[in-house]
């Protein structure tokens, strides 16, 4: 079993009774007690747990802050790798696409196809870094300001970037996506311009991983409906994906 389904596992644990024990998370999910405590962890330094002694209680609020860049970029590489190549394999040549920010986006990126020749639009210098040598690719910058860590671009420049772009399809990241939350978000600012690029683009995918399911960030993008789909590394719990199925919107997964 991955990382992130076993991260999984452990939040839909907590889901339905609040608390969780170690020794009964190694049992149910065939690993050591060690295992089970480094997932306990990395979930607790999302917000999403909150350890004590001989296991962990769910958090108060699911609206915790986003975890440093650093933490991120080094944390469910697998995931973000799939879900990466899912979102490559979406593209066509001589569209324009919008990468949005985040390690997912930065991921997606890097798995566009050598051979793809198009336009590629983002409001993250380092998806811009990634692509700026690609021949074939025309890449565009979004202006703003850039805030440290994920280097994304954000204010009244971006937006006014985004508003005069139509794109074919985007890749926008995600703090979080819920049945009944939707997709939201971290940073006030970004959600702005992730709803103009929802409301100027074809086809709009949200990036987010397994752990990212059932998760509420705090501040709203969009219902589940207002995006063509998610892309993910692993199936999303029932409740999740009958609300997507509701909404009309796919669900991309290996």
């Amino acid at each position: 079993m991955l990382p992130a389904q076993r991260q999984q596992r452990i939040l839909e644990a907590l889901s339905r009774s609040g608390t969780v024990r170690t020794d009964d998370l190694a049992r149910r999910l065939g690993v050591s007690r060690e295992t089970a405590r480094r997932d306990l962890a990395l979930l607790e330094r999302r917000a999403l747990v909150v350890r004590v002694h001989g296991g962990a209680v769910a958090a108060p609020s699911g609206t915790g802050q986003e975890s440093s860049y650093l933490e991120r970029s080094t944390a469910q590489t697998d995931a973000k790798s799939v879900i990466a190549a899912l979102a490559a394999g979406l593209v066509r040549p001589g569209q324009t696409v919008v990468i949005d920010v985040g390690t997912t986006a930065v991921h997606a990126a890097r798995a566009l196809p050598a051979a793809f020749r198009g336009v590629v639009a983002t409001c993250s210098l380092l998806v811009a870094a990634e692509l700026a040598g690609r021949a074939g690719v025309e890449v565009l910058v979004a202006g703003g300001r850039v805030r440290r860590g994920d280097l994304a671009v954000s204010n009244a420049c971006t937006l006014g970037f985004f508003t005069d772009l139509r794109a074919d399809v985007a890749f926008l990241g995600s703090g979080g996506v819920d049945a009944r939350a939707g997709f939201t978000d971290h940073f006030l600012d970004e959600v702005a311009t992730k709803r103009v690029i929802i409301a100027n683009t074809e086809r709009t995918y949200v990036l987010a991983d397994a752990t990212k399911h059932g998760r509420v960030a705090a501040h709203r993008v969009c219902g589940l409906d207002g995006v063509a789909g998610l892309i993910t590394d692993a199936a999303p719990p029932p409740p999740l994906a009958t609300a997507l199925a509701e909404a009309g919107a796919e669900v991309v997964s290996p």
